[in-house]
């Protein structure tokens, strides 16, 4: 039952990937670079398509060398003319300062290919579990024992 549940979950998640064209269809937004907008914990949903990206948009990006992608908006495009390449410049809402500071050292703009996805929806604090069970291994443990105590629980009852 539970390779059941696990393989389900995994075809839905590619299914996800499929339908929005996204490799990462969902993320939880971990900061509070993007508030008022979005606040910490807040769940959003990607999409990701041909269109170019445009100034104004609200984008996840992942940045060469580190594993969790960032939610910022888009502050500037550059469109170049002799290879058509889009640079891109994003900043957290809540940020004094653009997201320089954050790329791979000695890079300036980010590039298609560093986009995951554009906001289309959010559902407001339902990431808080996620965040809690990151930063705070205990309440990890504590809810994998109560998941396994359920699933004894339901495993031995008798009908």
């Amino acid at each position: 039952m539970e390779g059941m549940i696990l393989t389900s979950a995994l075809i839905i998640w590619k299914g996800l990937m499929l339908v929005t064209g996204s490799e990462s269809p969902v993320v939880v937004v971990l900061s509070g670079s993007m508030e008022p907008g979005f606040q910490k914990g807040d769940i959003l949903f990607l999409h990701m398509n041909k269109d170019p990206i445009r100034t104004g948009e609200i984008v996840v990006f992942n940045v060469d060398g580190r594993d969790i992608p960032i939610v910022h908006c888009v502050i500037k495009v550059h469109e170049r003319q002799d290879t058509a390449e889009v640079d891109i410049l994003t900043k957290g809402d809540n940020n004094l300062d653009d997201d320089r500071g954050l790329y791979a050292q000695g890079q300036l703009w980010l590039q298609q290919h560093h986009i995951v996805g554009r906001a289309t929806g959010y559902l407001p604090y339902a990431g808080w579990l996620t965040i809690a069970m990151t930063e705070k291994p205990v309440v990890k443990n504590k809810y994998l024992l109560i998941g396994a105590l359920g699933f004894l629980a339901v495993a031995t009852s008798k009908e």
